[in-house]
């Protein structure tokens, strides 16, 4: 047996955007045998971090993914609900709760974001701005990365590889100090568990750089482009049946509701939806062959599949929550029949 360390991940009740909390706790085991069902439920004080009241402080943490953490000496990290006190309901801070469990639904995220220092973009000059956008995408070199970035995001890759995430790739974005990574899962959770704990990984690796991670779609006003969180999503019946027919009700469905999906598509999203910089206007909803200034991007595979595969939702934005995003995503979907 050994002292294993778990370290417990979980969303607050600020809004409207919850913050990331974690604390470890100590728990006896062997480290190549345990798994979720041994991880117990463990309670918090929820009167400081907006989830209760001091004179009823108590919420439970209940886990709901598991992740070897390569960073500690038998560590795990436990992505986990917030619960109210009898350890099965859910809090109503819980997002996670909202979410149709799917198997058959997959999601693909793409987590856009700045690195951070002294208040300005990594590579970004003490005063004024650098060279303009064009060849900081993708790039290569110090002028066009700047400082410790490639470092950075080379190892928050390795820590998420190890911890059994399922990255599909990172890249230098187009604004100079921005970087992506993706990440996909089948199964209607999966993905959006992982985003989250990939978001906690890189936050804390990059406390020894003292850097910090800016998540909001647009910390850089005027001809820079935003942030997105694009959101890539199929269910069984739009990858098996598809059809002109079904596919032409959903954006239909998708039209119609609209401004439900930008209510949870993450805060400040009229700063960033402005039809510039590869967007659609936050007010317009739009779908496009290969157009990343549409609302939807309708990928050339998916027509020349007869209307089968997966569609990329350009609306949500870096902040959002992934588990509201799914959750809309499927409520709309929902709506349509596929009969």
């Amino acid at each position: 047996m050994a002292k294993l360390k778990l370290e417990y991940i979980w969303l607050d009740g600020y809004t409207p955007v919850a913050n990331l909390r974690s604390k470890t706790k100590i728990v006896e085991g062997d480290p190549d045998k345990f798994s979720l069902e041994d991880c117990p439920l463990w309670g918090f004080d929820g009167s400081s971090t907006q989830q209760a009241e001091g004179s009823n402080s108590d919420c439970m943490l209940k886990a709901v993914a598991l992740y070897p953490d390569a960073s500690r000496v038998n560590g795990f990290l436990v992505m986990s609900e917030v619960m109210m006190p009898d350890g099965t309901t859910p809090h109503p801070s819980n997002t996670r709760a909202t979410v149709l469990d799917d198997a058959d639904t997959w999601f693909g995220f793409e987590q856009e974001y700045f690195l951070m220092q002294d208040g300005r973009p990594l590579g970004f000059p003490e005063s004024g701005f650098p060279a303009p956008q064009g060849t900081y995408y993708t790039g290569v070199g110090y002028d066009h990365v700047g400082d410790v970035a490639r470092e950075i995001v080379e190892e928050h890759l390795d820590l998420c590889i190890a911890a059994g995430i399922n990255h599909e790739g990172i890249n230098a974005e187009v604004a100079k100090g921005q970087w992506e990574f993706q990440i996909f899962g089948k199964g209607s959770k999966t993905a959006a568990d992982q985003i989250w704990v990939a978001r906690y990984i890189l936050m804390r690796l990059c406390e020894k750089y003292e850097v910090n991670v800016e998540w909001h779609c647009k910390p850089i006003r005027g001809d820079w482009n935003g942030s997105g969180m694009h959101s890539n999503f199929s269910t069984k019946h739009m990858r098996e049946v598809g059809g002109k027919e079904y596919f032409e009700k959903l954006m239909d469905a998708f039209r119609k509701h609209h401004d439900e999906h930008i209510a949870v598509y993450g805060p400040d999203n009229h700063l960033r939806l402005t039809g510039l910089h590869e967007t659609q206007s936050i007010d317009k909803f739009s779908w496009g062959l290969a157009d990343r200034g549409s609302s939807i991007r309708v990928p050339h595979a998916f027509v020349n599949s007869d209307y089968k595969g997966y569609l990329e939702d350009r609306r949500p934005n870096s902040q959002g929550d992934p588990y509201q995003i799914a959750s809309r995503i499927l409520q709309t979907i929902a709506t349509v029949p596929t009969a």
